[in-house]
C-alpha cells in the first residue's frame, strides 16, 4: 500500500511562543503543582497529629533552605492558578476576548501572581516565619 502525504499536525517548532500559550501552559502546570503539594499538605498534617516529635520533623524541613523554597514556588503557584482562573472565568464570562485585551489579561496574570506572591511572604517575614 503505497504511502500517502499526509499534513503534520502543528506543534511547537511552528508556534512562536506568546503571553497566551505560557499562561496556558503554567496553569496547567501549576495544577499539577497544588496538587503534589496538596500531598505534601497532608502529610504534614498527619505528621502534626502523630506529635510533637514528628511535627518537629517537618518544621526542620520545612524551615531549611530547600523547604522555603518549595513553600515560596507552592504558594506563587497558588497566587498564579488564582489570577489566572479568574482571569478563565472572566472570558467564560465573555469579557476579553480581543486579543489586545487577552494579552494584557495575561500579562496581568503572570505579573499579578508575583505581587500576590510577595505580599503574602511579606506578611509572613513580617510575623516573624514562624511555622
Amino acid at each position: 500500500m503505497p504511502q500517502t502525504a499526509r499534513p503534520l499536525s502543528p506543534h511547537l517548532q511552528i508556534y512562536r511562543w506568546g503571553i497566551q500559550m505560557i499562561t496556558s501552559v503554567l496553569h496547567r502546570a501549576t495544577g499539577i503543582v497544588l496538587a503534589v503539594g496538596s500531598l505534601l499538605i497532608a502529610a504534614a498534617l498527619v505528621a502534626l497529629a502523630a506529635g510533637p516529635e514528628a511535627w518537629s520533623h517537618v518544621t526542620a524541613i520545612a524551615g531549611s533552605w530547600f523547604g522555603l523554597l518549595v513553600l515560596f514556588g507552592w504558594t506563587w503557584a497558588l497566587a498564579f492558578h488564582l489570577v489566572n482562573g479568574l482571569r478563565h472565568l472572566a472570558q467564560d464570562a465573555g469579557w476579553g476576548y480581543a486579543i489586545a485585551q487577552f494579552v494584557r489579561n495575561s500579562w496581568l496574570s503572570v505579573v499579578g501572581s508575583f505581587v500576590l506572591t510577595a505580599l503574602v511572604w511579606g506578611v509572613v517575614l513580617v510575623r516573624g516565619g514562624g511555622l
